[in-house]
């Protein structure tokens, strides 16, 4: 239905819209949803709002399987180009500045990369922790969708209709298809039987306390619009 747009704060926006995750080039179904969001915010100017935009930059945590499982898309590209992931990151956020610039699409007033709220994340994990949001298992921290009654609410889908592993991996340790990652701990990966040491260490990885790891990218955004853009 049609409503009237009210801000929370008379005369101003805070908008917060979904960046890349930096691996690769982006593709134009990828430029399709900022320039979406340029015209979202252009229309909110034009009618005189002061807007304060925040962007995300994924550049950790965004696995190849939908459902938290896989290699993290930042360390593939680090192995697919020889290089490590911090330079990916670097190299594929200036080619999605100079591919935004092209369009004509206005910059956010502020980028945000997850690596540089690794502390955010990891405290906004607490607050869920001690409301008695998540579950462990052996290879992480999960949100429980269930405990959250509205979780449906936006995408409306029939949960209890969802089968998992229909369409994607199946992790058996989860306790409802629908919940995800917020804490990621780091993989043993053996190496190819040329390399030496046996095991590989991820690139990019912090310690929390439930263990050695990186976030979910589910977290990042919330962390970071929390942060921008207030509770």
């Amino acid at each position: 239905k049609k409503e009237e747009f009210k801000p929370i704060e008379k005369g101003r926006v805070g908008l917060y819209t979904c960046g890349p995750t930096v691996y690769n080039y982006a593709h134009i179904g990828n430029l399709r949803t900022y320039l979406f969001e340029d015209i979202l915010k252009r229309i909110l100017l034009y009618n005189g709002y002061k807007v304060k935009h925040v962007m995300n930059i994924t550049d950790v945590g965004h696995l190849t399987g939908d459902r938290d499982m896989g290699e993290d898309k930042l360390e593939i590209g680090a192995q697919r180009e020889h290089k490590t992931a911090w330079e990916i990151a670097e190299f594929y956020t200036q080619a999605f500045r100079e591919d935004i610039k092209k369009l004509n699409i206005l910059e956010p007033d502020i980028w945000c990369k997850a690596t540089n709220y690794i502390k955010e994340q990891i405290d906004l994990i607490k607050i869920l922790e001690t409301k008695g949001y998540t579950y462990k298992t052996s290879d992480g921290l999960y949100y429980d969708t269930a405990k959250f009654k509205d979780y449906a609410k936006l995408s409306r889908q029939n949960l209890a209709a969802l089968k998992a592993g229909a369409r994607v991996e199946k992790n058996e340790e989860k306790k409802n298809a629908t919940d995800f990652a917020l804490w990621k701990f780091s993989p043993k990966i053996p190496l190819t039987p040329f390399a030496k040491g046996g095991i590989k260490k991820r690139q990019m990885e912090w310690d929390s306390p439930w263990g050695i790891g990186f976030p979910g990218w589910h977290i990042e955004c919330s962390a970071m619009a929390r942060k921008y853009l207030g509770q």
